[in-house]
């Protein structure tokens, strides 16, 4: 049996991705525990929800440092007082620096509402209608210093209808992401994800 792992979820707003790894961990009763959930906004929607399921929460504010670097320097020391074996970003709208991101690689996760490597950073249901695409979707990946680049762990498509807007797109490509991000950090936490050479292996037995 596995030792249990613990999970560190650093959310910005609702957390309905966090909300789906939440019941996604207790339904299937994962090897691991969601240890933290930890905001930088503290009228951030999600921290209710970790509350009420018994989840500590904290929030770190960046409006309360004077640099990118310091606010990376004390989110990291109160990640790292959770003890995480993996950090999962969910709808958490900061740029990592360079030295945020190496001390966590390989067990920090985050998702992407796009197919990588197409449309990173921002407005990616917006960017995709107007190249005209006739597909979309989400991307998990392992997260590295060049913003929405990492190792790719999982992806799911869903189609681009005509009439679609980008609120309407958005909520088509989340109903996936409540399916695969949970998914995604299950194999992590079961030990079927590796990282070799900038490449995800995924053992599905």
């Amino acid at each position: 049996m596995a030792a249990m792992k613990n999970i560190v979820i650093l959310i910005s707003g609702r957390g309905s991705n966090m909300e789906a790894v939440v019941r996604a961990a207790q339904a299937e009763q994962w090897p691991a525990r969601i240890a933290a959930v930890i905001s930088n906004k503290a009228d951030a929607k999600g921290l209710e929800f970790a509350a009420q399921h018994g989840i500590p929460t904290a929030v770190v504010s960046n409006k309360d440092y004077p640099s990118r670097e310091a606010f990376d320097a004390a989110l990291q020391e109160v990640i790292d007082g959770f003890s995480p074996d993996l950090v999962v970003l969910a709808g958490f709208m900061r740029i990592l620096t360079p030295g945020f991101v190496s001390h966590y690689e390989n067990r920090m996760l985050n998702i992407h509402p796009s197919l990588l490597p197409l449309f990173p950073g921002l407005h990616t249901h917006e960017q995709a209608l107007a190249s005209g695409a006739a597909t979309h979707g989400a991307t998990v990946h392992f997260v590295t210093a060049q913003l929405d680049h990492g190792p790719l762990v999982d992806q799911v498509s869903v189609p681009v209808l005509p009439g679609d807007t980008a609120d309407v797109l958005a909520a088509r490509v989340l109903e996936q992401e409540w399916v695969m991000y949970p998914r995604a950090i299950r194999w992590f936490v079961e030990g079927r994800l590796s990282v070799e050479d900038g490449k995800v292996n995924i053992d599905r037995n």
